[in-house]
């Protein structure tokens, strides 16, 4: 049975945008080599416009997927023709399609084209942002806009990586790293994976709540590397798979019936998955334990704490407070001293955490991020600061871009006590 209008088809174009993009780009540059890495691009752009225009004329076919590959490979034919490469590309016509008998799109060899292209693009040559920025772009779809939020940057900036990335990739032969090589780059892939996840779990831009598909991206991206065997040391990758596991558990919790963000307080936690919470606790148990846990092991077992309390008062608080304080040691980023803000305000009070908080906003730039007044907001409302709180909050809908985000911030703001006259601590 076909379907047929406009916003199904945009919705499935969509779709096959985030997830078939990075595969067909990774394939097609293997075939037309690593220097036409921007030819791949535009035939999968090309592929995915033609796609959308045939849709919308003559409905969606019965396998959409198989149809976008088939056109991606045949311009992908067309253009190794054009650059009249040695070998000899046969193909015949049968009902108006191209049935290819070379460029084989087998998921084997999709996988086998990602997995090297991840590695590729984290070559030492290239500066670890542009690195990121490029497996963004190229292997996920990520537009300049997303990317820039996933830096808290801005679009000129992200252009400007994005150029020096491909430059310094022409140089760069696509292959399978050694050893040591791949060991040695797979801290970038697994930071940019983390980075593609925490766009989907909290999008910044777009008027969405959840981005269910780029989670799903970043998980399997990671699911590629645990399968692979070319990787031995796999540590960091399954302490990454559990954190990833663990939050996913609580999607359905997370989003109200009005569709706004609930918090861990408010969240109901017969929804949340146990059978996600599950392959966390695999994953997490896979780790290998040594005298220190990396950061995504410290991360990981943070969430599982969250995961396996069984209410929110229940929670062992000075056990994730202890946490931050070991992941502290090996990441002074200023996110990870504002979640442990959050879990201070539990295990010493909260004038302990606005203090501290208060603090890491003169000390640190995370001033500039919206969630941080919206914290501090959070904070003053529960000290009874009302007018405090309703600065912080203008502070944080002032810097907030999402249209989601300035609701809610909206919302919470008209909801604190009204005609208070209580001053700034």
């Amino acid at each position: 049975m076909k379907s047929t209008g406009l916003n199904k088809t945009g919705e499935l174009t969509s779709h096959f945008f985030r997830n078939e993009y990075g595969k067909l780009v990774a394939v097609i540059t293997r075939y037309l080599g690593s220097e036409h890495v921007e030819t791949a691009e535009d035939i999968v752009q090309d592929a995915l416009l033609q796609a959308t225009k045939h849709w919308d004329l003559h409905g969606i076919p019965d396998q959409p997927k198989a149809w976008l590959y088939t056109t991606a490979r045949n311009l992908a034919l067309n253009a190794l023709k054009r650059r009249k490469h040695q070998r000899a590309y046969t193909f015949h016509q049968t009902n108006g399609t191209f049935e290819v008998e070379q460029l084989p799109f087998s998921e084997e060899l999709i996988e086998d084209s990602q997995l090297k292209m991840m590695f590729w693009c984290c070559h030492d040559s290239i500066p670890e942002h542009s690195r990121i920025a490029l497996i963004l772009k190229i292997l996920s779809g990520f537009s300049i806009s997303e990317i820039a939020n996933a830096f808290f940057s801005n679009k000129e900036t992200i252009n400007k990586r994005l150029v020096r990335g491909r430059k310094q990739l022409r140089n760069v032969e696509l292959d399978s790293p050694n050893e040591q090589d791949l060991n040695h780059r797979l801290q970038t892939v697994l930071k940019t994976i983390y980075l593609l996840f925490n766009e989907g779990y909290l999008p910044a831009i777009k008027n969405q709540t959840i981005r269910f598909d780029l989670c799903l991206e970043a998980i399997r991206l990671a699911q590629l590397l645990s399968d692979s065997q070319l990787i031995p040391k796999k540590a960091d990758i399954h302490a990454l798979l559990a954190l990833m596991y663990f939050n996913v558990a609580r999607f359905k919790s997370r989003v109200s019936k009005t569709g706004e963000l609930m918090d861990l307080r408010e969240q109901d936690r017969s929804k949340w998955d146990k059978e996600l919470i599950q392959y966390g606790i695999q994953f997490l148990d896979r780790v290998v334990h040594g005298n220190t846990l990396s950061s995504y092991a410290l991360m990981a077992t943070i969430s599982a704490n969250h995961c396996v309390a069984a209410s929110y008062d229940k929670t062992d608080w000075e056990r994730i407070l202890s946490l931050y304080d070991e992941l502290l040691l090996l990441e002074q980023s200023p996110i990870v001293q504002l979640n442990r803000c959050v879990v201070l305000a539990e295990v010493k009070g909260i004038p302990s955490a606005i203090t501290k908080l208060k603090d890491l906003g003169t000390q640190t730039d995370i001033h500039r991020y919206y969630l941080y007044h919206f914290t501090l907001a959070e904070f003053y409302k529960r000290d009874q600061q009302w007018l405090a709180s309703k600065l912080a909050y203008e502070e944080a809908l002032k810097l907030s871009e999402n249209p989601r985000d300035r609701e809610i911030l909206k919302k919470k703001k008209q909801a604190l006590v009204p005609n208070s006259s209580s001053q700034l601590s």
